[in-house]
């Protein structure tokens, strides 16, 4: 690992910003590193409101599909709701779905199969389409390049709206309205969006028009909330508002569907790391192991009864999904060592029967076995697909762009992209991909990286730090949980290896003049020696509160120690 520390602010700053908040220096150093230099944007950071959301009508085309919509209504024609089969593209469909089947009955979703169809529009879903009597399609999560689809069911007399939050194209779609704030000519205030984000943005226009108000919006908010966390978009700006009031609502009443997945969760408040380690996986898992659909029915179920059932099923395939990620993970790494390419710049491991729908998660789990960019192929029909992981940092998308020449199609964004190819063109791909990222990744990208926020002592931990740094939250890119460095630590003499074979590790630590504070370590077990080390030893850690039987503890969640 290699520890960085954060450069510090501007003495001045941190001076001027400690008196117009009357906080103590770590306080507005940790402000300062995420850009909020004064009392308002302090105010705005901590206390976000509903007012800070954009006007939806500044994104470009939105007046457009808010029109197209309105006509569809009035002329009474029947509208399909597509998205991807992933959480952004699920809770996007549900959103929006639900949305316009308030008030306007002639609505139906269509999530494609990952199997038969693969990512994004397909030609079977306007087929689909055409021959059920839909004459406008809203694609969510999706469309951005879907030049030829949207000509096809042109042709066909099937009008798209594309909300769209992935990079577009050199060309982009001849759509009724292309909605995506990362289009260089939209000047809309906040590119992060995610496409349930856009989604919303879409509904948050209709309403406009209809005189709906914002508090009404409300209670779709842990759909978006939940699509924040699972697609690791920044939580800055619009999301961090959408985030945090979509959290609100996840905590004290959720819709049956998200309801009956939370409820065996023994939390009294969950967080955006639950919403992507407990939420996000089994509404994943949908689409992974059977269809989107079944993800699209708990989300938009009003039953509890019902939700529950659905909740059941879709527990059952994230047990499977699991089964399936340990199996496949540990034939990929197999398929590494017997290849001779564990020091290799890159890994690209393909198996023709491995699961479609878990080749993302293997190529993650990959990643945190060598820390390179991963890819994942398998047989896919008589295509290979894959999934792409990247490590901080590095562009896989544009690594990919470079390769262009090998694939049939790509998709995605910096450090999560999807692509098909020829079997014929793999070994050319896997090649050429290797030598892109070993031209072009930087020596220390090779290495996992902590940055550090601040070097505390162990006595400036107090109750007053604490109530402060949880007014940070919600926590994600742009806004990490903050990491300290402390050194001169010395262990109290209870430390010990917990967990399975060992893995982890946990203690009671102190430094002169503080008092004890328990500490764990994930994956640290090898590390033991460093903790008991009668000379002491430096840590990097968060600071967190530990539930346990009822009772609130802090505790140190060590990153690593040396």
């Amino acid at each position: 690992m290699r520890w960085t520390i954060k450069s510090k602010p501007e003495k001045e700053k941190v001076q001027a910003l400690q008196n117009a908040l009357q906080v103590d220096e770590i306080v507005a150093t940790l402000l300062l590193q995420r850009g909020i230099e004064s009392y308002d944007q302090a105010k705005q950071f901590f206390r976000p409101t509903l007012d800070d959301l954009h006007d939806p009508f500044l994104m470009k085309d939105m007046d457009k599909a808010v029109a197209r919509i309105e006509l569809a209504i009035e002329n009474q024609e029947n509208i399909l709701i597509f998205g991807d089969y992933d959480v952004d593209g699920t809770t996007a469909v549900s959103l929006v779905s639900s949305y316009l089947r308030s008030y306007y009955p002639n609505v139906a979703t269509y999530i494609p199969d990952r199997y038969n169809e693969g990512y994004g529009v397909s030609y079977q879903g306007i087929d689909f389409a055409d021959d059920n009597g839909f004459s406008l399609i809203i694609a969510l999560d999706c469309g951005i390049k879907s030049i030829d689809h949207v000509a096809y069911a042109k042709e066909k007399g099937i009008d798209f709206i594309i909300c769209d939050h992935h990079r577009p194209g050199a060309q982009i779609p001849n759509a009724v309205a292309v909605l995506d704030p990362k289009q260089e000519d939209c000047f809309y205030p906040y590119d992060e969006l995610c496409g349930c984000g856009v989604g919303f943005k879409l509904i948050q226009a209709l309403s406009f028009k209809r005189d709906i108000t914002m508090f009404e919006l409300i209670p779709y908010l842990d759909l978006v909330a939940t699509a924040i966390a699972a697609d690791i978009v920044p939580i800055t700006g619009e999301n961090r508002v959408l985030a945090k009031f979509g959290l609100q609502v996840i905590n004290s009443n959720p819709r049956p569907g998200i309801k009956a997945l939370v409820q065996n969760i023994k939390k009294k408040e969950l967080t955006i790391s639950d919403v992507v380690f407990v939420i996000a996986p089994r509404i994943n898992a949908a689409g992974r192991i059977k269809h989107g659909n079944e993800a699209v029915a708990l989300l938009t179920e009003y039953d509890l009864d019902q939700a529950e059932i659905f909740a059941s099923e879709i527990e059952q395939h994230n047990a499977d999904r699991k089964e399936l990620d340990q199996k496949i993970t540990k034939e990929a790494l197999a398929q590494i060592i017997e290849n001779n390419e564990e020091n290799q710049f890159s890994t690209v491991v393909y198996q023709e029967d491995w699961h479609k729908g878990v080749i993302g998660i293997v190529a993650s789990r990959l990643v945190e076995n060598y820390y390179r960019p991963t890819l994942v192929f398998t047989k896919s029909g008589d295509k290979l697909a894959a999934s792409a992981r990247s490590v901080k940092d590095f562009d896989v998308y544009n690594a990919l762009e470079a390769c262009a020449e090998h694939l049939e199609q790509f998709g995605g964004h910096m450090y999560a992209a999807g692509m098909t190819l020829k079997e014929e063109n793999y070994v050319a791909f896997k090649k050429a991909f290797e030598k892109v990222v070993q031209e072009t990744i930087h020596p220390d990208l090779r290495t996992p990286e902590i940055e550090i926020d601040a070097a505390i002592n162990l006595v400036d931990i107090s109750p007053k730090l604490i109530r402060i740094l949880k007014q940070f939250e919600p926590f994600g890119p742009g806004n990490m949980t903050p990491v300290f460095y402390s050194s001169h630590l010395k262990d109290s003499g209870y430390a010990k290896t917990i967990g399975a074979n060992d893995e982890h590790i946990r203690g009671f630590v102190k430094q002169k003049g503080s008092e004890s504070f328990g500490v764990v370590g994930f994956k640290l077990g090898t590390k033991l020696d460093v903790l008991k080390n009668k000379q002491g030893f430096e840590a990097v850690y968060s600071i967190e509160e530990n539930e346990w039987k009822g009772k609130i503890n802090l505790q140190l969640q060590l990153k690593d120690i040396r």
